[in-house]
C-alpha cells in the first residue's frame, strides 16, 4: 500500500497527467519563479543545540534524545540554540519527565531521506550515548527535489528499523505541505500539496511498520502559516521563523512524550476529536490531509489514529538560554567507563 501510494506521488505520474500540456508548461514556468522568490533572504546556519536540558531537575540519569532528517529538523531559519526544534522539545520533555534531557542533533540541512543512513550511524556510534527516544523530520527536499518516493520511504523504513533495534523509541514528522509557501502559485501549489500528502501517507505507513509514531506537520507549513506569513515564515520565505518552529514542536510533544510513556494513554477514543481505529492505509491518508494527527499501530492492519490536546511549552529557565554542557561523569560513571 504503501508503494501505491508513493507511486502516485511521483512527479510525471497522475499529478501531471492531470493537468494537460498547457498545465505542465504553465507549472514550469511557477517553479522558475518559485525558485527566484524562495530562498531571497538569508536563512542562518541552525545552531546545532546540542547539550543538557532541565539540569534544574538533577546532573544524572537523564533522558537521550535524537534529532534527525532536514534543515527543518536542524533548526535552520532562527539564530540562537533554544530556538531550535529539537532544543525546545528537548525542554519541554524535562518539563513533563522531570528529568534532564541529553540532545544529539544530527540533522542536516538540504538532507533528503537517502542521508538518514548516515545521521543513523553517526548517533548510534556512541555506544555511551544510545538515544531513548528520536524525532525524525524529512521529506520535503524529497519532494523539491524529485526524488522517487518509493526510494523516500525505503530509506525511512531502514532508518526506523535501526532505531528501534538500537532500542530507541522513534517518532516521525512526516512531509509538511508545500502548498502553503507563499511565494508558490496555482497550479504549482495544488500539484505541490498532492504531492506532500500523498508522501506523508506513505511515510506514516512505512513508519508506523517499524513501530514508530507519527506525527503530521501540515501545521508546519500548513493552515496557520497560510493564515500568518510574515509571523510564520522566516527570513528566506521557505524555513519557518521562531514562533513556526514552536508551534511545530507544541504539535510533536504530546506524542514524543506519550511514546516514553509520559503522557496517559487510554483505550478511550474521543469522537468528538474526530479519533478513531481505522486500517492503517486509511489512518495515513487522514493523517495526511489533517496536520497535528497522530497515528500509531494497534493490531494489524488496524491503527489509531488519536488528536492529542497540545501543552504549551515551558518558558526557558531565566539563568540558561542555551543548552548547558553535561555534567562531569561521577565515580559510578567512571568505573563504569
Amino acid at each position: 500500500m504503501a508503494r501505491r501510494i508513493a507511486a502516485g506521488a511521483a512527479f510525471g505520474g497522475g499529478s501531471v497527467g492531470l493537468l494537460g500540456a498547457a498545465g505542465v508548461g504553465l507549472v514550469l514556468a511557477e517553479v522558475q519563479l518559485a525558485k527566484r522568490s524562495v530562498g531571497g533572504g538569508t536563512a542562518p546556519i541552525p545552531p546545532r543545540g546540542n547539550g543538557w536540558y532541565g539540569l534544574v531537575y538533577g546532573h544524572t540519569d537523564p533522558l537521550r534524545m535524537g534529532i534527525l532528517g532536514d534543515s527543518t529538523a536542524a533548526g535552520q531559519g532562527v539564530w540562537r540554540a533554544g530556538q531550535t526544534p529539537g532544543a525546545l522539545l528537548a525542554s519541554g520533555l524535562a518539563a513533563v519527565a522531570e528529568r534532564p534531557v541529553d540532545l544529539r542533533n544530527v540533522a542536516q540541512p538540504g538532507a533528503q531521506s537517502d542521508d538518514l543512513e548516515r545521521q543513523v550511524t553517526l548517533l548510534l556510534s556512541d555506544t555511551f550515548r544510545t538515544p531513548d527516544v528520536c524525532v525524525i523530520i524529512v521529506g520535503a527536499n524529497d519532494v523539491t527535489h524529485r526524488m522517487s518516493a518509493t526510494a523516500s520511504v525505503r530509506y525511512l523504513a531502514t532508518a526506523v528499523r535501526r532505531l528501534r533495534t538500537a532500542g530507541a523509541e522513534v517518532v516521525v514528522g512526516t512531509c509538511p505541505d508545500l502548498g502553503t509557501i507563499e511565494p508558490v502559485y496555482q497550479p504549482l501549489r495544488w500539484l505541490a500539496r498532492r504531492v506532500s500528502r500523498q508522501l506523508a501517507a506513505a511515510q506514516t505507513i512505512v513508519a508506523v511498520e517499524q513501530g514508530a509514531r507519527t506525527v503530521s506537520l501540515g501545521d508546519l507549513l500548513g493552515p496557520e502559516f497560510e493564515a500568518n506569513p510574515r509571523e510564520m515564515f522566516g527570513a528566506d520565505n521557505y524555513h519557518p521563523s521562531t514562533e513556526g518552529y514552536a508551534t511545530a514542536a507544541m504539535a510533536v510533544l504530546p506524542t514524543l512524550c506519550a511514546v516514553l510513556g509520559l503522557w496517559p494513554e487510554t483505550d478511550h477514543l474521543d469522537s468528538a476529536r474526530d479519533e478513531d481505529i481505522l486500517p492503517v492505509a486509511k489512518a495515513a491518508a487522514e493523517a495526511a490531509a489533517e496536520a497535528g494527527t497522530e497515528v500509531t499501530g494497534a493490531r494489524a492492519p488496524w491503527a489509531l489514529l488519536k488528536h492529542r490536546r497540545r501543552r504549551r511549552l515551558p518558558e526557558p529557565e531565566p539563568t540558561q538560554t542555551e543548552p548547558a554542557a553535561p555534567p562531569p561523569p561521577s565515580k559510578e560513571d567512571a568505573n563504569r567507563t
